[in-house]
């Protein structure tokens, strides 16, 4: 699986391009899947925001992409379907566009789904997280962005071996502040990346790069 991990969305060329060369083809010719799951599980997220991003009107771009065709795949319905109807929809899928809400709820359905354990057969597909839909890929999330009340800690899926810090855009910018972020990072025992909504992070063949027309930095960095 090739991993887009953005803070707000393909919000400039940069990443623009970076989506496009991870995909192999034009966006018009990708078929998509939208995972609106993290949004339940985090209490400031209401109905009206989880149609605005399955419908591409919300303020932060991803399913407003001019995808070929834009399906929902929800992980909590997943159990209760046949894993031989739903697996071959994720197959045939080009991208998977992740939306934020609450990293540890989405971990939670990702396992409980299934979707968890048939990630690393996904070789072609790309994984476009939002927000927490990106830092659902990691070790851990910190503290601090544990929302859902019935979390046990805050475990992620540990696909990448960083840690992500989103929306740190700092000063007159909402978001996150950078005092904020190295609280956050001094707490955990992974490299971690702290980045503003200008920013994201592709992931390929364990090869990481960053892709920004912003401003980012690495905490806990290897000596």
């Amino acid at each position: 699986m090739k991993l887009l991990l953005t803070s707000a969305g393909v919000t400039n060329p940069s990443i623009h391009r970076a989506l496009t060369d991870l995909l192999g083809q034009p966006i018009a010719d990708s078929t998509a899947l939208c995972i609106p799951t993290a949004q339940y599980g985090h209490p400031m997220v209401d109905p009206t925001m989880t149609w605005q991003f399955i419908s591409g009107t919300s303020s932060l771009p991803l399913c407003d992409l001019g995808w070929k065709s834009v399906g929902v795949l929800e992980l909590t319905a997943l159990p209760s379907i046949d894993r031989d109807r739903w697996v071959p929809w994720v197959r045939e899928a080009d991208v998977l566009l992740v939306a934020g809400g609450d990293a540890t709820y989405l971990s939670h359905w990702a396992r409980q789904s299934g979707l968890a354990e048939l990630l690393p057969s996904l070789d072609g597909t790309v994984w476009v997280g939002l927000s927490a839909g990106s830092m659902a890929l990691t070790p851990r999330v910190g503290a601090e962005f544990v929302a859902w009340p019935s979390a046990a800690g805050d475990e992620a899926l540990g696909v990448v071996d960083f840690c992500l810090c989103p929306h740190v855009n700092g000063e007159g910018r909402a978001g996150n502040t950078m005092a904020e972020a190295e609280r956050w990072a001094a707490a955990l025992p992974h490299p971690a990346y702290v980045i503003d909504d200008d920013t994201a992070i592709t992931v390929v063949d364990g090869t990481v790069e960053v892709v920004s027309e912003g401003r980012w930095t690495v905490l806990n960095a290897p000596s």
